[in-house]
């Protein structure tokens, strides 16, 4: 029977939230939004804040922005918080704007990390900001945990520093910079904070909090799941932990068979299938058919002798290899980046360590084993507070509204939005989201879902009857999950799904069908969309699912993410085969039709991901011409810190084979195509937009040196024409407006938040396109970001 994943498992050894004593503050009450400044203070009677968080993001108070989440939660706690967004870092004055916090600092970058939201994947500064009033860029700084860290400090040295959110996940151990191109330390090393909360971090964020308040020190706060801190040599605190030395890779040479002393030469040969040629067509001894083939010898650890199976998991500590090792061994970085991954599950992950420093400026980062995942209970809990589910009225304009020049884009775009659940196991490479939430589903309950809609169609502003999406990370994981809770906390694969779906995993679509039904039966509830990205292979093994989503919840497009066609980059990405896609293309196609809709896929696909050759890219155009795609946004693979496919980029290796120093043919190590440079990298971009004139110069010459000149030619089945008309040499993808302007060669505009997974708010939406690749689209119609689609129904034009 497929049963919906129990928790209890993890969570019996997991103190519930809602079980702590109130701080005495609590009786205050609860803030219409948590104050910005001494006037919002003074007036719910506040002498101080008791935590004051940084944010590098606009304060909207909604649950899909994590300040306003970690605040909420702090608040219902019994805690004074107060919030500094986006405060200018030249100086620590800004900083001292609530005074000075009784507990500590909460810091963060903000939902998404501070250098991929103001970088593109090519290394160009960003002109937006989706998290910032009117879109503006800007607004942070790079690697802004650091330097608000820093600040923080300054204003007030002697207040602990607790730092969050995903900048700091992603780098809590040393890691590979794309930016700059090296390897850098552990933010817990670069900041200098007290404590870093890894992951989606309420439950070790209320503990810390509590402990804080009963005045203990925050350097003895050692034992909280999903933290790192700093711990340096004669720490009392690290004894009685067992540490197992992980800092080499392992190389043990051929292991030979014990031989027999009774046996001939030649007999010894052919028990190994070779032939002795100074013996080869002798008879054989008449005793030799008596000889018994020996094995080799095989040694069994007694019970209770102490080997590593028998450690206890919850006093063992991996040490990895140092900063100085993996900085300047990138076999050893995809070693120390496979330890990561592969302790990640937290009903069995144990600690890790790593030296930064030599000498007099040895220290250890220490990295607690993940945090224990929410209950329902504990969902419902967190998404059921008092959110106002809008930005704060400091952003508002003279009419008090938060449109036109201080609109959030990230708010617009989650504003009518439900996020039912947390995590994935999908293990994509490319993806922070499991680094981040890690792969254990946490649902909320139905019943909270359901008012949570309630309050949008009662309270929320603008409301029109449309729900933008009832999903989270991925749209159809809610309540997925092991069948037995046992076997999920014991697992310690990378992935429920690849290379494929676990025998051990539910595919039980039932509970989300029944969630959208009740849904859009509720009174003032015209439409619900699913907005969120789907995972059609888990899809495809419920056909109920997809009909009533195909049906009911697909605004005329929904947007899938096969992200490449060949079996070479999907394996590194650990990504099902394009078969599955053309499975779900049948059904959404069948369904569709019986329901007497005209609807269509979108797929994306990534360019440049590690591992593929520029065959793979040809390939992947040669499939989108023939099934009618045309790409105006492209993604390119963005080497996020601490992801599976980054550390495949920076080392050449593939960590999911295992790590090596024989690397390459006849070794055991899988070395991977790296696509570098940025000749390299524009080529396979433009082979996503094969269709774009721009880009035939350079697939002419990279086709003709494939050996693949048979696709160039103006018939049907060629990928691009032999001729070449005026164009204005380069290339602009989507951006700000969403949609590509007229004739005339002008520029159009990219959202970094459309084409970046990292686990942030962002969604991608839809974009105007050049219809047929040279007429503007006619004002009215907007299309998709792939031409060649009609446009959505009443649309008004821009």
């Amino acid at each position: 029977m497929n049963a919906p994943i129990d928790v209890s498992f993890f969570a019996r050894n997991a103190k519930p939230l809602t079980s702590y004593r109130p701080y005495w503050a609590k009786r205050f009450g609860t803030a219409p939004f948590l104050p910005m400044s001494r006037a919002e203070m003074e007036q719910l009677g506040w002498d101080s804040c008791d935590i004051v968080l940084v944010t590098g993001d606009a304060y909207v108070d909604h649950p899909s922005f994590g300040m306003a989440v970690i605040g909420r939660v702090l608040e219902a706690q019994g805690f004074r918080v107060g919030i500094i967004a986006q405060p200018d870092w030249q100086s620590a004055e800004p900083f001292k704007a609530l005074g000075k916090p009784n507990l500590f600092w909460g810091v963060t970058a903000g939902n998404m990390d501070s250098m991929i939201n103001r970088y593109t994947a090519d290394r160009k500064i960003r002109s937006d900001d989706a998290y910032t009033p009117g879109d503006v860029g800007g607004k942070r700084p790079d690697r802004a945990a650091i330097v608000y860290s820093q600040r923080c400090r300054e204003a007030y040295k002697d207040v602990p520093i607790v730092l969050g959110g995903i900048e700091g996940s992603l780098r809590r151990i040393a890691h590979y910079d794309y930016w700059s191109d090296k390897v850098r330390r552990s933010i817990v090393v670069d900041a200098k904070c007290d404590l870093l909360l890894y992951g989606n971090a309420e439950r070790a964020l209320v503990e810390v909090a509590h402990r804080l308040a009963r005045k203990e020190p925050v350097e003895s706060i050692t034992d909280v799941r999903g933290t790192a801190f700093i711990r340096r040599a004669g720490d009392p605190t690290a004894e009685g932990w067992i540490e197992l030395d992980s800092t080499e890779v392992d190389t043990p040479g051929h292991v030979e068979d014990h031989i027999n002393p009774y046996q001939t030469t030649s007999e010894q040969a052919q028990a190994q299938g070779q032939s002795c040629s100074k013996e080869e067509g002798a008879a054989a001894p008449a005793a030799s058919a008596q000889v018994v083939q020996v094995k080799p010898i095989t040694i069994h650890r007694p019970q209770g002798a102490g080997g590593v199976a028998k450690l206890p998991r919850d006093r063992t500590v991996i040490r990895l290899p140092s900063y100085e090792q993996v900085k300047s061994d990138a076999v050893l970085y995809a070693h120390a980046n496979r330890v990561l991954h592969v302790e990640a599950n937290p009903g069995n992950a144990r600690a890790l360590v790593q030296a930064h420093g030599e000498g007099t400026t040895a220290r250890d980062v220490w990295i607690n084993p993940p945090p224990i995942p929410l209950t329902t209970a504990e969902m419902d809990y967190v998404f059921d507070l008092p959110y106002a589910r809008g930005p704060h009225p400091a952003y508002a304009d003279e009419h008090g509204r938060h449109d036109g020049a201080t609109k959030i884009p990230a708010w617009e775009m989650i504003r009518f939005s439900v996020n039912i659940m947390r995590g994935c196991f999908g293990g994509c490479t490319f993806c922070s989201i499991t680094e981040h939430e890690g792969r254990i589903i946490q649902s909320r309950s139905e019943d909270s879902i359901i008012k949570e809609v309630e309050d949008i169609r009662d309270k929320v502003e603008g409301f029109t009857g449309v729900i933008s999406d009832l999903g989270g990370p991925t749209a159809n994981m809610y309540r997925l999950g092991c069948r037995s809770p046992a076997i999920e906390a014991a697992c310690r694969k990378p992935s429920c799904v690849y290379p494929g779906i676990c025998q051990n995993l539910t595919t039980n679509h039932d509970p989300l069908i029944k969630i959208y039904r009740r849904a859009r039966a509720l009174k003032g509830i015209k439409k619900i969309l699913i907005g969120s990205g789907l995972r059609y292979d888990l899809a495809v093994q419920s056909p109920e699912y997809v009909k009533e989503l195909v049906q009911h919840h697909v605004g005329g497009y929904l947007k899938i993410a096969p992200e490449h066609t060949e079996s070479g980059p999907l394996s590194k990405m650990m990504k099902p085969g394009i078969g599955t896609y053309d499975r779900f293309k049948t059904m959404f196609e069948k369904y569709s039709e019986e329901a007497g809709k005209k609807q269509f896929l979108i797929p994306y696909f990534i360019a440049a991901h590690p591992g593929t050759r520029d065959e793979d890219m040809m390939n992947l155009a040669v499939w989108l011409k023939k099934n009618g795609f045309r790409a105006d946004q492209v993604q390119t693979f963005y080497p996020s810190p601490m992801a599976t496919a980054t550390a495949m980029y920076h080392s050449g290796l593939n960590p999911l084979k295992g790590v090596h120093r024989d690397n390459g043919p006849g070794g055991r190590g899988e070395t991977v195509d790296i696509v570098r440079g940025e000749k390299r990298r524009r080529l396979h971009k433009a082979f996503l937009r094969y269709h774009d004139p721009n880009n035939w110069p350079l697939l002419r010459e990279a086709l003709k040196a494939m050996g693949r000149a048979d696709l160039i030619g103006n018939g049907k089945h060629h990928l691009i024409p032999t001729f070449q008309p005026v164009t204005d040499g380069g290339y602009q993808s989507a951006r700000r407006k969403n949609s590509t302007p007229g004739a005339g060669g002008a520029k159009a505009s990219e959202r970094a938040a459309a084409v970046v997974k990292t686990g942030g708010a962002g969604k991608g939406g839809t974009s105007g396109v050049k219809a047929g690749g040279s007429k503007a689209p006619v004002k009215g119609r907007i299309l998709t970001q792939h031409t060649g689609l009609p446009p959505r129904a009443g649309v008004k034009g821009r």
